[in-house]
């Protein structure tokens, strides 16, 4: 028994370095129930980034000749060969002066003093290295004769050491720390140009520098977190025989039925459109209003007519009309920008279609889950995982115009299965953040939002309340039409204010609304009986409004050919989609989750732009 023990113990303390590199991940070590002590004696190599330094400088040691017995041996000293050469800077330079002073005044004696250089005492470094594979730090001890500290101190550093685990001799935060004795990299930062020199840098201002923000430890955190989840979904599905299928991000069909497309096409270089260099220097306007250009300059020269005739001081009036000179010029450039892209719009509108890369009009898709039909209506059980588009323009902390989203589509399946399988799914990620990412969340609980892991164990351990539209919208009615005296009639879109109130105040739990008026969902949803509504549904989450969607799709042909000749859609470009009625027709069912509004939810922020690694939002896409 006591050797099955002690083997128990040697297996539990044995490092292993990842497999691709030379080196031991952090979180192997720091989170160990006792934060890495049983592991004091290691020899490890570990690699990472600085976040915070210290440098501790040591008092030199004097030599004491003769501070012994007759008997003793003289007594060893630790000082080095440069701190004696330094105590005895002193003594030669009394003797430069004594031998150079009697002669007279010669350059030689200034220029041997001048060589004789004071070195920097020996200090110790005190670095907090991250590597991201986990939320702590790990203490690194480095001496200044193995480098120079000042290669060392700045915040991003990059470096690979080698050395010894040992016990910290200091009692805080770190209970293990490395002693460095071999340096095999250091990456120098340019502090001045650096990002991410300043302690604090608030997240939307981290927007900026989507390349490098994920070295804070905030947006390390989510994306570990973000991580969890994509492997939390994947692993729902795999387990419940559900296929992995690729949809295309082009797509000619209209996905939605509703809401702005990017179109994609190649006719803007076939129309000889070339960029003149006047354009490269207005690219920053975007987003800026040629109206609110015009008011400006309105408003500065009533401000230098003002200041010519109370007779103000000149250096005012020369600001004011410099002033006023910039603001026409950039008006002058965004006229210029709107004229050029009227004519690129008439251009491109010259060239044929049968030009264009594509012959038929092209999209980035905003939802998968038609092409996932195909698949299901084959394979079974499906899902995809993907990026999806909508060209809005709103500026909304819920929406970009890149966001991921999980699919899932069940063949032989109706609209009660699906919402079971949603409901399942939601609760599966919510656990697998919980147990999986346990350092993280405690993280999230202590910076971000103390709340959020018990908001996760709430979607958990709930029963969710399902109710129809219509049982919604007799809700909302109760409470709105008392306030705004306004009688909201059946049909009306639920807002998402009025989603977030079901679930936060009414409610007070996740809930699944169904049941949808035909008008507010895609085309292709399975028409009810009533002839009114759909069998659509959205589970809505409290403090995070709407996470999945999904619906039970019309599997008969001529309700489906009526849908797309009402909404006048192009029915050539949806033939393909027919045709799975055409042959072999199937109930079915699925569902997709707004993936980044799970990230957002499970981290407890604000701003779906700060859960995303590059969010692409009106106006910006820097990357």
């Amino acid at each position: 028994m006591e050797s099955e023990q002690a083997m128990a113990a040697t297996v539990s303390t044995q490092l292993t370095t990842f497999k691709y590199s030379n080196r031991v991940l952090l979180k192997t070590i720091l989170e160990r129930r006792d934060g890495g002590l049983e592991l004091a004696g290691e020899r490890v190599v570990v690699g990472g980034w600085v976040k915070s330094s210290k440098e501790v400088r040591k008092e030199p040691v004097p030599l004491i000749v003769g501070d012994h017995g007759p008997d003793e041996p003289e007594p060893r000293s630790d000082v080095s060969c440069v701190e004696i050469l330094q105590s005895r800077i002193p003594f030669l330079r009394a003797i430069v002066k004594v031998l150079a002073g009697s002669v007279g005044h010669y350059p030689l004696r200034e220029k041997l003093e001048a060589g004789v250089h004071k070195p920097p005492p020996p200090s110790t470094v005190f670095l907090k290295v991250s590597d991201g594979s986990c939320v702590a730090t790990l203490q690194v001890v480095v001496e200044s004769s193995l480098t120079p500290p000042c290669q060392l101190l700045h915040t991003g550093t990059c470096i690979i050491v080698e050395g010894l685990l040992q016990q910290s001799l200091v009692h805080g935060t770190n209970v293990i720390e490395l002693r460095v004795d071999k340096i095999h990299h250091i990456g120098t930062v340019d502090y001045s140009k650096y990002s991410l020199a300043k302690k604090r840098v608030p997240l939307d201002k981290l927007r900026d520098f989507c390349h490098i923000r994920a070295r804070t430890t905030t947006v390390a955190t989510v994306m570990r977190i973000r991580n969890a989840l994509d492997f939390a979904a994947q692993t729902f599905c795999q387990n419940h025989g559900f296929l992995s299928v690729q949809v295309p991000i082009l797509t000619t069909t209209d996905c939605k039925g509703f809401g702005e497309k990017f179109q994609v096409t190649s006719l803007f270089g076939k129309a000889g459109e070339k960029e003149e260099p006047h354009h490269k220097a207005i690219a920053e306007l975007e987003g800026v209003s040629l109206d609110v250009i015009k008011a400006a300059v309105k408003e500065k020269s009533n401000l230098v007519e003002e200041l010519k005739r109370t007779d103000s001081n000149k250096e005012a009036l020369d600001a004011a009309v410099q002033d006023l000179r910039k603001a026409n010029e950039l008006a002058s450039q965004l006229e210029a920008r709107e004229k050029t892209k009227l004519k690129t719009s008439q251009k491109v509108h010259n060239v044929k279609s049968s030009e264009d890369f594509f012959s038929s009009p092209t999209y980035l898709t905003g939802s998968g889950r038609m092409h996932l039909e195909s698949y299901a209506c084959a394979l079974g059980n499906v899902y995809s995982f993907g990026p999806r588009f909508q060209a809005d323009k709103e500026e909304s902390p819920k929406h970009a115009a890149e966001m991921w989203m999980f699919e899932v589509e069940l063949a032989f399946s109706q609209l009660e299965d699906a919402i079971n399988c949603a409901d399942d799914f939601l609760k599966f990620l919510c656990k697998w953040v919980l147990e999986n990412c346990p350092e993280d969340m405690k993280f999230v609980s202590q910076r971000i939002d103390k709340t959020r892991a018990d908001r996760l164990h709430s979607v958990i351990s709930s029963s969710f309340e399902r109710i129809s539209y219509t049982e919604a919208l007799d809700a909302i009615k109760k409470v709105t039409e008392k306030k705004i005296d306004t009688k909201i009639e059946w049909g009306a879109a639920l807002t998402e204010a009025d989603l977030s109130y079901l679930a936060d105040e009414i409610y007070k739990k996740p809930v699944i609304i169904y049941n949808y008026p035909k008008e507010a969902k895609p085309f292709y949803v399975r028409l009810n009986d009533d002839g009114k509504t759909v069998a659509a549904f959205d589970i809505v989450v409290p403090k995070a409004g709407k996470l999945i969607s999904g619906s039970q799709n019309e599997e008969r042909i001529t309700i489906l050919t009526t849908s797309v000749k009402e909404l006048g859609l192009a029915r050539e470009q949806y033939e393909w989609y027919l045709d799975l009625r055409r042959h072999g027709t199937v109930k079915h069912s699925g569902f997709s989750l707004e993936f980044d509004l799970m990230v957002l939810f499970s981290t407890g922020l604000t701003d779906v732009r700060d859960v995303i690694p590059f969010p692409r939002s009106y106006g910006k896409a820097n990357y």
